[in-house]
């Protein structure tokens, strides 16, 4: 068995070796979540922010770190993703559904990313996330979504490809997974 050596630790990230593989781990235990969420006007709820990784501005779901919040390391991913989807966006969920789990770059980290579905959005403010982010909300034709991404694409903005994913469990969830509707 190779020896695992650690090369950096940080708050919510930890550089590992083995043999010749260098690797990130997630120090928090319950990996992220992205949150597909569409309001009553069936309209889908982007998010866009700065990403200091890559340097550039990108468009997102809703998404977070599982148990990041102080008090609420043992937090599941469903309250992550109703909390999340609080701060960034302002729309609280009445029913949040987990569909799948996997990871986000299996050649790079170890980290689990899990998608829910948000269900009966209400709008309580307008979102922007916490004192740290500079979130941008856009609502989204759910029928336009893929062309407006693409259109988002050629002005510059990094598209999560992951999006694609949370567009088609819209659509096609309760097919695989058996447990939501249509």
């Amino acid at each position: 068995m190779t020896q695992t050596q650690t090369l950096f630790n940080g708050r919510w990230l930890r550089l590992r070796k083995r043999g010749r593989w260098e690797f990130a781990e997630r120090t928090n235990p319950g990996g992220g979540v992205i949150i597909v969420a569409v309001t009553p006007d069936d309209r889908i709820v982007f998010v866009e922010q700065w990403r200091e990784a890559i340097s550039a501005r990108t468009i997102e779901m809703p998404a977070g770190l599982v148990g990041d919040s102080d008090g609420a390391p043992d937090e599941s991913a469903v309250d992550a993703a109703r909390r999340e989807l609080l701060e960034e966006t302002g729309y609280r969920a009445g029913r949040v559904e987990f569909l799948m789990a996997g990871p986000s770059s299996a050649g790079m980290s170890n980290e689990v990313i899990a998608f829910v579905r948000a269900f009966d959005l209400v709008s309580e403010h307008k979102g922007g996330g916490d004192r740290s982010e500079d979130i941008v909300v856009h609502e989204v034709p759910r029928a336009q979504a893929p062309r407006w991404l693409l259109a988002k694409a050629r002005e510059g903005y990094s598209i999560d490809p992951k999006l694609f994913a949370g567009l088609y469990f819209l659509d096609h969830a309760g097919e695989l997974l058996g447990t939501l509707p249509g």
